[in-house]
This record gives C-alpha cells, structure tokens and sequence, in this order.
C-alpha cells in the first residue's frame, strides 16, 4: 500500500447500497459501470476502495 497508482472499475451498480458505500465510489471519481478511474494509493483511498472491494475491480 504504497502512493502508487491504482486503476479501480465499477462492475456492479451502487443503487441501492448502504449511504456510506454510495459516498465511497463517488469519492473515488467513479460515475456509473463500466467507468474506470486512475487514483493514487494513499491509505484514504485504499480505505474506501476496500469498503466497497464488492463492487469494484482493482487493478495496480
């Protein structure tokens, strides 16, 4: 977990998942299926990306 960039893509919808899960995949810059988004691996971001690992695709 070091400030590497991570790619991140949504597979699965965040409808009708918990407030701060929804809050999490929007915080990381992610719109709707599909999309993939670039961000660093701070811990902050980490810690969001592993609240919500269900729904994403994680890549280095």
């Amino acid at each position: 977990m070091s400030d590497t960039n991570v790619t991140v893509k949504l597979v699965k919808s965040a409808s009708g998942r918990l407030k701060n899960h929804k809050a999490c995949v929007k915080g990381l810059g992610l719109r709707r299926i599909g999309h993939t988004k670039v961000v660093k691996g701070t811990p902050e971001n980490w810690g969001m990306i592993n609240k919500v690992r269900y729904l994403l695709e994680v890549g280095e």
